[in-house]
Parts: C-alpha cells; sequence; structure tokens
C-alpha cells in the first residue's frame, strides 16, 4: 500500500541515508549501544586479521543481533515515554519485556565475545 506522502519508486542511497542517521544517534545519545560497539570492534577486528572467517561471521551475528535488540528497545521506550509521559503499568511491562530482549541478546553477545577474544590470546600464547 502506497503512502500518499512518500515519494514514489525505490530511493537506496535515501534509505542508506536513514540507516546511517539512525545509527549515528543510537550511538551518540544511548552509551549502553556506544559501548558494546567499542568492546566488539576490536575483537572482530582481530579474527579478521588472523583470516578466522568463522569467527568474524560469528562474531558478526552476535553483534548484529545486540545492536537491532538495543535499537529496538531504545525505540520503543522512547515511543512508550511519547504516549504514556506518566507511569503507567502496561507501560512498565512493555519496556521490561523490550528490555528483557535486549538484556538477552547482550548476554549471548558477552559469550561469544569472551569465547573469542580467550581463543584469541591463546593463539597469541598469553594464555
Amino acid at each position: 500500500m502506497a503512502n500518499e506522502f512518500r515519494p514514489r519508486g525505490y530511493r537506496p542511497i535515501q534509505k542508506l541515508k536513514v540507516i546511517l542517521a539512525g545509527l549515528h544517534v543510537a550511538v551518540i545519545t544511548d552509551f549502553s549501544v556506544a559501548y558494546k560497539v567499542i568492546l566488539s570492534v576490536p575483537v572482530l577486528g582481530a579474527t579478521f586479521l588472523f583470516r578466522q572467517w568463522i569467527d568474524v561471521s560469528l562474531i558478526l551475528l552476535a553483534m548484529g543481533l545486540m545492536l537491532i535488540s538495543e535499537l529496538f528497545n531504545s525505540a520503543l521506550e522512547v515511543l512508550c515515554d511519547v504516549v504514556e509521559p506518566h507511569q503507567n503499568e502496561r507501560i512498565r511491562v512493555t519496556k521490561d519485556i523490550a528490555a528483557a530482549a535486549a538484556g538477552l541478546s547482550i548476554m549471548v553477545w558477552a559469550a561469544i565475545l569472551i569465547i573469542e577474544s580467550v581463543r584469541f590470546f591463546k593463539v597469541l600464547k598469553w594464555v
């Protein structure tokens, strides 16, 4: 169903700009997103450097899952605050469920990052 306010046609450059703008806002304004990206990049770079492609894929998948869930959680919290600025039990439950989803993805991400870091240090014979 076409929206009468949107221009017709597929605009990949415009979509990419929107994606990058959303990521920029998330990383700059949400510390929980920023520090996870900062922790992931060195491990991802190390596995890429040693050409461990399965490990790179696994870290990218975990990082993507974590970032997607964090972004959805942040967006849902902002939306809930706009819809109901006052205390509301249903809004609290909604935010708690979104936070639980983000928390589970963070646990998976952290476990993979720890496992891959230990493997990396074993390759360097530091452990």
